[in-house]
């Protein structure tokens, strides 16, 4: 863990080198995708049954090694614990009402030229879920995506998701139940990934992939969009905590290490105005880590990519925060307004002490499927548009073409374009 004080001679140094660390990219991942991909565009089925044998040691051969019907999800709803099925139908409810929300207004307007123009949302035709099996599976994972889609009108949805020597996530069935998932396929990893892109003999090919996955999955939506639309090159886990010294240390050593304990390459920061308070904190995540089911993973992560940084003033981490992009900023101060009106790079930020990060991973409402690495510079969550497309539209009479179609034959001349201009002047005559 790097402790560092903005009064450092070096800090500059440092928290450049911080901001520019890419803990997500691997020349050798890269090349075993591409590779991975072309057999899966190659062979299809074949290639798939043998990947799927290889790291998961699960045998695809009858149908219901192949994928799971809804029925099975349905069942696995009905047998789920009562607190359990609430807490699952509180967040959809939830997940639906923000998302819904969200759906752009189409535009149709005449403007003083005469001219007709507007702008009309469509849905994809069919979407491509990854859900991530392997270390942990996450039903909470298949709603943030695949609620968003069926907001968006999507007509089919098709969750791929590895099961592990042929183990299934109850969890994750009852969550893709109430989602009204269409279809779920038990492979993972790029594979799955490029089965959707390009299609297979029993997998019918996607137009948009999302979710999340590990760095093979990332790759393989990365070397795929283009064929397919994708949400976001997602990375490993960040959060950035922003706090004072009134909070209670251990809270902010458990939102820490909520993030740590995803993956050994998961980044947690926080920023203080208290150095002694700092240590604090940082006493209390080598002691909670260690009592944690995940402490392998959350200590690893924290030990490599973890970062304290005192600063003198609050109001100085709203610089570190834009430059440090990060996927969760938590704002656990007494006043949390003059840093949330300054921040303009984060993927989501949860504002005021009583406000984890955890609540927005499952029930909040906004998706948590964000940028990562640095991307919350220019890119968002997901959300309902990653399923949609903006189609504008124009419409001119005669008496709208004389009024405009001048102009633009001109111009088609100035370039260069002689067929332009004739499209419009044969019209104009």
């Amino acid at each position: 863990m790097q402790l560092l004080s903005i009064n450092d001679p070096d800090f500059e140094t440092a928290f450049r080198k911080i901001v520019d660390d890419r803990r997500d990219g691997d020349a050798n991942v890269a090349n075993q995708v591409a590779s991975i991909l072309a057999d899966v565009k190659t062979r299809g089925d074949s290639a798939l049954a043998d990947l799927t044998q290889r790291f998961d040691r699960h045998t695809l051969e009858s149908d219901a090694d192949w994928s799971i019907s809804a029925q099975q999800c349905k069942t696995a709803f009905d047998k789920l614990d009562g607190d359990l099925k609430s807490a699952l139908e509180l967040a959809a409810t939830r997940i639906r009402a923000y998302h819904e929300a969200q759906l752009p207004e189409d535009r149709d307007y005449t403007d003083e030229a005469g001219l007709r123009l507007g702008a009309r949302w469509t849905a994809v035709d069919a979407a491509g879920l990854y859900v991530p099996g392997g270390r942990a599976a996450y039903p909470s994972s298949l709603l943030m995506n695949a609620i968003p889609a069926k907001v968006a009108g999507v007509g089919r949805l098709a969750v791929v998701t590895p099961t592990p020597r042929g183990e299934v996530n109850d969890l994750v069935l009852a969550a893709a139940h109430l989602a009204g998932v269409d279809e779920i396929w038990r492979v993972g990893g790029a594979h799955a990934v490029g089965a959707l892109a390009y299609g297979t003999q029993r997998i019918d090919r996607v137009d948009v992939i999302t979710g999340p996955g590990n760095a093979y999955v990332a790759e393989a939506k990365r070397q795929l969009y283009g064929v397919v639309g994708i949400d976001m090159v997602a990375g490993p886990s960040e959060i950035l905590v922003i706090a004072d010294n009134q909070n209670d240390p251990d809270w902010i050593a458990a939102d820490l290490l909520s993030q740590a304990e995803h993956d050994p390459n998961a980044q947690s920061i926080l920023i203080t105005d208290d150095a002694a308070y700092a240590a604090q904190v940082s006493d209390r995540i080598d002691v909670q880590s260690a009592m944690l089911e995940t402490k392998k993973v959350a200590q690893q992560s924290w030990a490599d990519h973890g970062v304290i940084i005192v600063v003198d003033d609050l109001m100085q981490s709203v610089e570190l925060a834009n430059a440090l992009a990060a996927e969760h900023v938590e704002l656990a101060v007494e006043d949390p307004r003059p840093l949330f009106d300054d921040i303009r790079h984060a993927g989501s930020i949860f504002i005021g002490r009583h406000a984890p990060e955890a609540v927005g991973d499952y029930v909040a409402g906004p998706n948590h499927v964000l940028p990562t690495g640095r991307r919350a510079r220019f890119a968002s969550g997901l959300s309902v548009l990653d399923f949609m497309k903006r189609s504008s539209f124009i419409e001119l009479d005669e008496n709208a073409l004389k009024a405009v179609g001048p102009a633009a034959a001109a111009l088609a001349h100035a370039e260069g374009l002689p067929a332009h201009a004739k499209s419009i002047e044969a019209r104009l005559k």
